[in-house]
C-alpha cells in the first residue's frame, strides 16, 4: 500500500490563512490503512481547523467528507455537486489522490494534507516499512522475493557491499542488509545457486528516470 504521514496542522493553517470556506476530504483506502487521511483522521484535522478559527476569532466553515478513493474518477465525481462551495480542498489522500482530484476540478485549490511516503507493509500498528519503489522491472523472482532497489541503501543487484555488519547495514545499525535477508532466504529455500548467477545491468527506462509513467490494457478499455 501506499504509506503517509501527516503534515504539521500548523503548516496546513499557514496555507490555509487566506480560505474561509474548506472541504477536508478523506481517503477510505491506503491512508485510512496507516492512519494517516481516513475519516477518523478527516474530523481531528477538521476539528483542530475549527478550534483555531474560534481561537482567531475568525469566521471559517470546515467541512468533512471521505471518499472510497481519491485516484478513480468514479468516486471523485462524487464531490461535484459541492465543490463549489469551497475555495480550499485539504486532500488527505496521497499525492496521488491530491494530484488527480485537482485535475477533475482545476477551478479549486486542493492542498496536501499528508506526506507521501512510500509502498509498504504494516508490521504493526504504528509501524509502516518500505518494500517497493514501483521501478516497473521487478526482479524479485531472483532475489527471494526481496527487492534490493527498495531496501538496499545502495540499491545493489549484486551484493552485499562488504560495509554490512552482523547483518546490518552500513548506515544505520536498525536496519537490516537486504543482501544478507536475500541470502538467508535463498539459503532456506536451498536456492544459493542462484546467488551465483549475476544481475544483469537493469533497464532503468522502467523506472522513474524515464519520466511519468503508465499502463494500458487495451483487453479492459471500452
Amino acid at each position: 500500500m501506499i504509506v503517509a504521514d501527516r503534515k504539521p496542522v500548523e503548516e496546513i493553517i499557514e496555507y490555509l490563512k487566506n480560505h474561509q470556506s474548506i472541504l477536508i476530504l478523506g481517503c477510505n483506502e491506503c491512508v485510512t490503512v496507516c492512519e494517516a487521511g481516513g475519516k477518523k483522521e478527516v474530523q481531528v484535522l477538521a476539528s483542530g481547523l475549527r478550534m483555531h478559527a474560534q481561537k482567531e476569532g475568525k469566521e471559517a466553515k470546515v467541512d468533512e467528507i471521505t471518499l472510497e478513493r481519491q485516484c478513480d474518477q468514479e468516486y471523485v465525481e462524487e464531490i461535484r455537486d459541492v465543490i463549489d462551495q469551497y475555495d480550499a480542498v485539504v486532500s488527505l489522500a496521497c499525492g496521488v489522490g491530491v494530484q488527480f482530484t485537482a485535475e477533475q476540478y482545476p477551478s479549486t485549490m486542493i492542498y496536501p494534507g499528508v506526506n507521501t511516503c512510500f509502498m509498504g507493509a504494516t508490521e504493526k500498528r504504528g509501524l509502516w516499512t518500505e518494500r517497493c519503489q514501483g521501478c516497473g522491472q521487478c526482479i524479485l523472482a531472483t532475489t527471494g522475493s526481496i527487492c534490493p532497489v527498495a531496501r538496499c541503501a545502495k540499491r545493489l543487484f549484486n551484493g552485499p557491499c562488504g560495509g554490512s555488519t552482523t547483518g546490518k547495514c552500513e548506515i544505520n545499525a536498525e536496519v537490516d542488509c537486504a543482501w544478507q535477508l536475500i541470502v538467508d532466504r535463498l539459503n532456506a529455500l536451498d536456492r544459493m545457486d542462484e546467488y551465483e548467477t549475476l544481475c544483469p545491468i537493469k533497464d532503468w527506462s522502467t523506472d522513474r528516470a524515464g519520466g511519468p509513467r503508465k499502463v494500458v490494457r487495451e483487453d479492459v478499455q471500452q
